[in-house]
């Protein structure tokens, strides 16, 4: 049993890479114009609301929240992940949907980090 898990799960990581690599390709192929309707449907909040963060105090940045790999669920963190590594989602280009509650980034690896969005006026 434990064989045919790891051989899933082997699986499952190998397409979600091929998954990857496509995705990136399209976009350095793709017009300006897809590449914003792209950014605009942004995936569901709950990708990453499913994720434990913890909470953080930067002098610059004030309250914000980090969730960590090892304290979180592999295939639910590496979802997440794989979704802000690929709209090279940084401090200074934060991922976000319209009805999103927090914006998401990358910065050090192996840690997703996200801030409470300001309400719109």
């Amino acid at each position: 049993m434990d064989k045919q898990v790891e051989f899933l799960v082997k699986l499952r990581d190998g397409c979600q890479m091929i998954a990857d690599a496509a995705n990136e390709y399209i976009d350095l192929m793709a017009p300006l114009e897809a590449k914003e309707k792209t950014q605009a449907a942004a995936v569901q909040e709950a990708t990453f609301t499913t994720l434990r963060f913890e909470s953080q105090q930067g002098a610059k940045l004030g309250a914000f929240e980090v969730a960590h790999k090892q304290n979180n669920l592999q295939d639910k963190w590496q979802s997440a992940y794989n979704i802000l590594r690929n709209n090279n989602a940084t401090i200074k280009d934060r991922y976000h949907g319209d009805a999103y509650q927090y914006s998401y980034w990358l910065f050090v690896e192996d840690k997703i980090y996200r801030q409470k969005l300001k309400p719109k006026t």
